[in-house]
């Protein structure tokens, strides 16, 4: 995907890129560029775990986009994927 350079310096990150990543304005990225490559890659603030009930609850940073049901279920598919695992029907 090509995207191009405005005056002041800005790219734009393509919209279907942002909402498959979860990315939104005030989204916090690091920028690295090595050997003729620019790498841009979400910060991963420092999350953490708190107990809640008895239970392990992981707690996001602050400002963090909400992680839907379908965004688990397209990571786990892309795992699976990845790793050549084929979902087995049920008997």
């Amino acid at each position: 995907m090509t995207v191009t350079i405005d005056g002041a310096g800005r790219i734009v990150i393509p919209k279907a890129i942002r909402d498959r990543e979860g990315l939104q304005a005030g989204t916090e990225l690091e920028i690295r560029a090595e050997n003729g490559k620019i790498e841009i890659e979400v910060s991963h603030a420092p999350s953490r775990l708190e107990r809640r009930n008895g239970l392990l609850v992981f707690v996001p940073p602050p400002g963090s986009p909400a992680i839907t049901h379908e965004m688990v279920n397209q990571w786990i598919e892309e795992d699976r994927n990845s790793r050549g695992v084929i979902d087995e029907p049920e008997s």
